[in-house]
């Protein structure tokens, strides 16, 4: 931690954002957050505000555990490209040279008005895993057969391994021809069981032993132990807006299922360690997990033209942003509603854990909150705020 003027920002502004997060503690729209703001490799800000828990009324602090469902993305992400640098796997590789299940993909058409199975044109890759382009799906996105295949297969299960994932993941159709549109998916769920293959590990062991433990991120992992039981933070036993109070899943207990797409529970400290370290391209107290060009690489649009199937409503992916390989990244200055710089990169959990990369200014924020139906609002409050305490 430093004097934020030191770092060319706003100590008086960044209590402002505090401020406005206790506000809304107050209104009793948020249990409770904590807040992360780091530049130039320096802590400007790390504080709590609210309740770890409303239904015991215990307050927040800053060791808290959050499950950060979607940030695990990026964490995953990170381990395939390891593995592509130690030369293990190339990202044109088709998913089906590591894992056979997939080896011959159907793509669902509808022929005057009819769903009939194609075989695909072209096998998916690890690549289009990555970014999202390997023509899988997300069951809650949208009512498609395919969808509703993923439904009735409660493909959301964590009571299935990764391997028996895998397999019951590639029994079904996919929805787009891969390498053509971008959907948002389970896709990363299977670059977890890629991991497995390609290494011999679980993805438990290897995300600890080549990720976490090197990085320093102690309190990072996909079940909370029974001592730390009474620092998870919890949401609203209902919904303060009047909506339909998401149920969050049980991290007291090992599940079958280490999901490389939602799996993780961390801390605000831990996941800034991460975010230094991609902030620092790919090191951090000297240990280099990626090179510089690789991460760079990993933070740059893959989508360029291709069309972003998930439009409208339901997009996860705000306009003019593009997507690189585990991250949304920003391609204009002006159009988005929150504030960045070009190259800015992010992405954010469904239950409302969110961050921010802007390599431009050497910066980055972490918002952990455990608030589902508020998580839009809150990210993009926070990105402005945060912003808004630059000086330089």
């Amino acid at each position: 931690m430093v004097a934020p003027d030191k770092l060319g920002l706003s100590e008086e502004r960044l209590q402002r954002l505090m401020r406005v997060f206790q506000d809304e503690v107050q209104r009793k729209r948020l249990p409770g957050a904590v807040v992360v703001v780091g530049r130039h490799g320096k802590l400007a800000l790390k504080a709590s505000v609210g309740l770890r828990s409303p239904a015991s009324g215990e307050a927040m602090h800053d060791d808290v555990r959050f499950r950060i469902y979607s940030m695990t993305k990026p964490i995953v992400s990170v381990a395939v490209m390891m593995l592509m640098e130690e030369g293990r796997l190339l990202l044109s590789d088709p998913i089906g040279k590591f894992l056979p299940e997939f080896a011959k993909q159907q793509v669902a058409v509808e022929i005057d008005g009819v769903q009939q199975l194609q075989a695909v044109k072209q096998a998916a890759t690890v690549h289009d895993l990555l970014r999202h382009t390997a023509g899988m799906t997300y069951e809650f996105l949208g009512t498609s057969p395919v969808q509703r295949q993923y439904t009735q297969l409660r493909i959301s299960s964590r009571d299935r391994t990764l391997a028996e994932f895998s397999q019951q993941m590639a029994s079904v159709p996919l929805m787009f021809e891969p390498g053509t549109v971008f959907e948002y998916s389970r896709a990363t769920d299977v670059l977890g069981r890629l991991v497995e293959v390609v290494s011999g590990q679980t993805l438990q062991v290897f995300l600890r032993e080549r990720v976490f433990d090197p990085l320093g991120m102690p309190n990072t992992s996909f079940t909370v132990p029974p001592e730390f039981h009474e620092q998870i933070a919890e949401p609203f036993a209902r919904d303060p807006d009047g909506g339909l109070q998401m149920k969050v899943i049980d991290v007291r207990a090992d599940a079958a299922l280490a999901s490389g797409s939602g799996g993780l529970i961390s801390t605000a400290a831990d996941y800034a360690r991460f975010l230094q370290f991609m902030l620092n391209r790919g090191e951090l107290d000297g240990h280099r997990l990626l090179g510089s060009k690789i991460v760079d690489f990993m933070t740059t649009d893959h989508l360029g033209d291709m069309p972003v199937a998930s439009a409208g409503s339901r997009s996860l992916l705000p306009a003019h942003h593009g997507f690189g390989l585990g991250f949304a990244v920003r391609k204009s200055a002006g159009g988005p509603p929150e504030s960045g710089s070009v190259g800015t990169y992010f992405w954010g959990g469904l239950a409302g854990t969110s961050f921010f990369v802007d390599p431009a200014l050497d910066l980055f924020g972490c918002l952990m909150l455990q608030a589902p139906n508020q998580r839009d609002y809150y990210r993009i409050l926070f990105r402005n705020l945060v912003y808004a305490s630059i000086l330089d």
